[in-house]
């Protein structure tokens, strides 16, 4: 992984397809009203399927109104439709009317109405990506995150508006980066990143840009839409929106073909499949089984809609792992996930952020850098295979096999539901693993980890919310003992990257002393209150024991406890 590190970090990429119009999500953007008939119809024929009785069909209007008119009243958007009280007034009278009708017309209006919603949704859901619009943003981008990366590497607030360094001397991208764009080309790429920022899909989006590969739909809350620049951006970008407050059938069941039908076609796309950042800082260990599900059914209706004896186009996941020194939410995150975890016995700080706090982030958000680094996994077919540079899937003895087969029952491809239940537990498994692999530890992740581990070894009776309330005159570490800690944990990163288990940045190497000074340096460098700093007498000291368990919580998983 460092060897195609030093090879990727200066390299320039060239578009790998010649020109926008030739891009998966132009042409999705250009045939925009085929595509959500194509939507509404498949939606509306499967909610028929598992609900076949005309009583089942208007039991589930009434319960779409009824919610819908609840979430009105109870927390409408600014973004919402301005005609929503009326239309769903409208379906409520028009159902209230069928018990006059006979049989078969009320059959054949609640199937109309049933279409007439799944079809609205399919229009709320969907993107409209503009050439003109997408090379504005991609410039606006570009400009900003390399002011602001540049202002942070020479430490002026002036050198914000100079251009000395670029983007790739703060981002670095590691990893399978050629296969990964011969798989774009070979097939339809679904990228599956780690979730721990906002910063996200913006790096993802920059990421996606700098290797020359064509843009890449993703979901977005609907929510970032109630600011009107994010809505102008993002609908223009082939941003689909997605309301996680609706969570009636006939929605759920729109989305999910419309991000289906939109892979299938050939749409490059993007989905974080842990469904939300992470709140305790680990790597994702429990992903969204529905959106997996989705890339194995389309990969499945390829096969079903393609004669046996020609080719049919693949379906590639590519993980991802996104590194930070920081994570600029992490102190939210973290009080989000130990208020869950712990009710009563965890009370979050309170008005963390005053001006002056604010004032103070934003000099150290322009004057102190940190690099970011993307780790691009090898790509797996939708079973979880590994597949080769030319997208062919390879079994666990590196021989070629066909991915077909998989979903062949008596001669033919078969829908099987349980089966391919199945294959998406296989597929989530192989991604979580694959997270942990292609991971990269940096210097702050090990001196917080070292660190939390510490104080947990000193005080063997505490749980961890007894470990979190620990006295001040108690969160000290003396040096040496740290050091030969990080020495040691450091000595195993190192075995297990040999067995391929984790990778490492190549700052790790070296004398200890300078690698924990880097991390020190680094870790949570933005936050108002620094999970780990030094104390005037050189020792290890922290001002907030919860944050400091957020990035400690990174190297979870590898048995590295032991070894503190």
């Amino acid at each position: 992984m460092e060897v195609v590190e030093k090879k990727n970090k200066n390299k320039q990429y060239k578009p790998i397809l010649d020109g926008i119009p030739d891009w998966p999500v132009y042409q999705l953007s250009k045939n925009r009203k085929e595509f959500i008939e194509e939507v509404a119809q498949r939606a509306f024929a499967q909610i028929k399927k598992n609900r076949p009785t005309t009583k089942q069909v208007i039991d589930e209007i009434q319960a779409t109104v009824y919610r819908e008119q609840q979430r009105m009243k109870r927390n409408r958007w600014r973004v919402d439709p301005a005609d929503e009280p009326k239309f769903w007034g409208t379906i409520k009278n028009e159902i209230v009317v069928l018990s006059t009708k006979t049989p078969e017309e009320s059959q054949a209006k609640a199937d109309e109405l049933l279409y007439r919603i799944v079809y609205r949704y399919a229009n709320e859901i969907a993107g409209n990506f503009k050439a003109s619009s997408y090379r504005v943003t991609r410039e606006i981008v570009k400009f900003w995150f390399a002011r602001l990366l540049n202002g942070a590497r020479v430490k002026k607030f002036g050198a914000f508006f100079r251009n000395r360094y670029s983007l790739r001397d703060k981002i670095h991208i590691v990893g399978k980066v050629g296969q990964l764009r011969k798989l774009a080309k070979e097939g339809t790429v679904v990228m599956v990143p780690t979730h721990f920022s906002n910063l996200d899909s913006i790096l993802i989006g920059w990421i996606i840009h700098s290797l020359g590969l064509p843009a890449f739909i993703y979901g977005a809350g609907l929510n970032l839409f109630n600011i009107k620049i994010f809505a102008y951006f993002m609908n223009s970008l082939g941003a689909y929106k997605v309301d996680r407050r609706k969570k009636n059938v006939p929605y759920l069941e729109t989305l999910k073909f419309y991000s289906m039908l939109a892979v299938q076609k050939g749409a490059h796309s993007i989905f974080f499949p842990g469904g939300t950042r992470s709140r305790s800082g680990k790597l994702e260990e429990q992903l969204k089984l529905g959106l997996l599900s989705s890339t194995i059914e389309a990969q499945r209706n390829l096969y079903l809609e393609t004669p046996p004896d020609q080719p049919v186009r693949k379906i590639f996941i590519v993980p991802v792992t996104l590194n930070y020194h920081f994570v600029l939410e992490a102190p939210d995150l973290i009080d989000d996930y130990l208020s869950s975890k712990g009710q009563d016995r965890y009370l979050p700080e309170q008005d963390k952020y005053g001006s002056w706090q604010l004032l103070q982030f934003l000099f150290k958000f322009f004057t102190k850098g940190s690099n970011i680094s993307v780790s691009i996994g090898p790509g797996l077919d939708v079973i979880g295979n590994y597949v080769d540079e030319d997208g062919n899937s390879l079994d666990a003895h590196q021989r070629i096999i066909n991915t077909r087969d998989y979903f062949v029952s008596g001669g033919s491809v078969t829908i099987d539901r349980q089966r391919e239940d199945e294959y998406t537990r296989m597929l989530s498994h192989r991604i979580v693993t694959e997270y942990h692999r292609i991971n990269r530890v940096f210097a702050s992740h090990l001196v917080a980890f070292v660190a939390f581990e510490l104080w947990q070894k000193k005080h063997p009776n505490l749980d961890l919310f007894g470990l979190l309330r620990l006295p001040e005159d108690d969160q000290e570490l003396q040096y040496e003992e740290f050091r030969a800690a990080c020495k040691r944990v450091r000595k195993q990163i190192y075995k297990l990257k040999e067995e391929s288990k984790i990778y490492h940045a190549t700052h790790l190497k070296g004398k200890i002393d300078l690698v924990i000074r880097h991390g020190l340096d680094n870790v949570g460098i933005f936050h108002l209150k620094r999970p780990l700093l030094m104390s005037k007498e050189g020792n290890i000291i922290t001002k907030d024991f919860s944050t400091l368990y957020y990035y400690h919580n990174r190297l979870a998983g590898y048995d590295l406890e032991k070894f503190v």
